[in-house]
């Protein structure tokens, strides 16, 4: 076994000294014009070792203010890199020039999973990828969202109990919230419990796939024929990993949808987007799509992109006392104590809003936007940037650009609002992406967030961990980095409530609960 291991790694270094040198001339060959600036690259290598395992998107933000300019350019193995420090410049590329940079690149471990022609996300742009775009947009547009509100809450009130009776665990019961909306609206499956099958399967999928996703994160995604070798093979950790990601990927899916399936067969099933598109088909002679259903699968298994991360607003709320108490009399001066808050206050809720602004700036669940490709060669202020070019909006850079928002690293909603507290007109969320590839479920994920956000508040007053001994424990300020995604280590904290708070909790999930 010894023997064919190392002969698999003689095989792997040896094609991939060919493909290198492949890819490297091709790259001189090609060269029409000056890159943007960037590190200087290595004989052979280019900028390979330029490329930090964590934290990518604060050291692009570092070599950006070194070489003063908005752009850095990479050239690893052959392959270009750009990363998007400004929001001027990603406005310029990703939004006006949409049609030349809302391609995909293609990965070697996408096509792997299957994803290049079932994953909005990571399809290619094309026709396939505008007949899923347009489904989802049916069912994920800002109209048709309001219409999930009442899903929404219904989970929403569940967790605030489950916060009341283990506190301790209010990560995974936010974790627990955020998929069970996406699962609820998509086919009606109920997730109550962290364990739920559908749920274990989803963090799976997605804990295994994620560092896939970057062009260096699987050895395949270089050297793409490693995709057929056997995942028996030893060192073929890649090919291992792909495996079990494509078999958690199938009970994700398959589990709600035969959960559905036998609840339509039963006439129980509740209305959903699946089941929408099931009785259509079932029941239409005339308007029968038999490629609708395979689309709108794919795009409710696709929308766990609609998931949310409240880390990042638990963590704020914990640092900065004051801007508890602020919201807190916001909403006691325009809901009372007397109800948990709704969408409609929404629009009556400026400081909250800002709120939810200033954790998407502060702490976005993205740092950097999943990658963009040039599908033709362009020219931006004077630089080349060739077909195929791999594009990172950096989403760390854009909204902790110091241009733009003073003292970037400080938590201070009143950044969105004007002198008379009123909000400015400062509200794209640049963590839901830019152009044709923004997400697909930002309206679902917004909703969600924003109501997370305002009945925490509500209900809670987030404070300090305490010991055996009554001294308040400190707080773990550091982060994990998983491919695009950063977001805070595991912290401890208390929710605070007053009997009112409890009592209306407690009434109101229990009234939801008997309907």
């Amino acid at each position: 076994m010894s023997n064919l291991s190392s002969n698999f790694a003689s095989m792997v270094i040896g094609l991939f000294i060919i493909a290198l040198l492949k890819k490297i001339l091709g790259s001189w060959n090609m060269t029409k014009g000056p890159y943007p600036p960037g590190p200087k690259p290595k004989f052979l290598i280019g900028n390979a070792l330029d490329l930090p395992m964590s934290d990518i998107g604060q050291h692009f933000m570092d070599v950006g203010a070194q070489l003063q300019s908005g752009l850095v350019h990479l050239n690893i193995l052959g392959n270009h890199i750009l990363f998007i420090n400004k929001k001027n410049i990603a406005d310029d590329l990703l939004e006006k020039r949409a049609r030349i940079y809302s391609g995909r690149p293609h990965l070697a471990a996408v096509e792997a999973l299957g994803w290049d022609t079932t994953d909005i996300l990571t399809m290619d742009y094309g026709e396939e990828w505008r007949k899923h775009r347009k489904v989802a947009q049916q069912h994920l547009n800002k109209q048709q969202t309001r219409t999930y509100e009442p899903i929404q809450l219904r989970h929403l009130h569940k967790m605030l109990q489950r916060l009341l009776h283990s506190p301790e665990d209010f990560m995974q019961h936010t974790e627990v919230l955020s998929t069970a909306i996406v699962m609820d609206i998509m086919y009606g499956y109920k997730i109550d419990q962290h364990d739920d099958p559908a749920n274990v399967a989803a963090e799976k999928m997605v804990d295994l796939a994620v560092p896939l996703l970057l062009p260096s994160g699987a050895l395949m995604n270089v050297l793409p024929f490693l995709r057929h070798i056997p995942a028996w093979i030893p060192g073929n950790i890649a090919g291992k990993r792909v495996k079990e990601c494509v078999f958690w990927m199938h009970e994700m899916r398959g589990i709600p949808m035969a959960d559905l399936r036998k609840r339509m067969d039963q006439g129980m099933a509740t209305h959903s987007a699946v089941s929408a598109c099931l009785e259509k088909n079932a029941t239409s002679a005339v308007d029968t799509d038999p490629d609708a259903e395979r689309v709108v699968c794919n795009i409710a298994w696709a929308s766990y992109s609609a998931a949310v991360e409240t880390a990042g607003f638990f963590y704020a709320m914990l640092m900065h006392p004051r801007v508890q108490i602020k919201a807190q009399a916001e909403i006691d001066s325009i809901i009372g104590t007397g109800r948990l808050p709704t969408f409609a206050d929404r629009p009556s809720l400026p400081y909250i809003e800002a709120i939810y602004r200033e954790v998407m700036r502060y702490a976005p669940p993205l740092y950097i936007d999943v990658t963009h490709s040039s599908t033709e060669d362009d020219w931006y202020d004077g630089y080349f940037i060739p077909k195929g070019t791999s594009v990172f909006a950096n989403l760390w850079a854009m909204t902790h650009d110091e241009s733009v928002y003073c003292d970037p690293n400080s938590f201070n909603p009143e950044r969105f609002l004007d002198q008379h507290g009123k909000l400015n007109d400062d509200d794209q969320i640049l963590a839901y992406g830019f152009g044709r590839r923004a997400c697909v479920g930002k309206h679902v994920a917004s909703a969600t967030m924003w109501i997370t956000i305002v009945s925490v508040l509500a209900c809670f007053m987030i404070e300090r961990a305490k010991d055996e001994l009554g001294n308040e424990i400190e707080v773990n300020d550091e982060c994990e980095y998983l491919a695009l995604v950063r977001h805070k280590k595991p912290f401890k904290c208390r929710f605070v409530r007053s009997e009112g708070a409890r009592r209306l909790v407690e009434e109101t999930a229990s009234v939801e609960g008997a309907t």
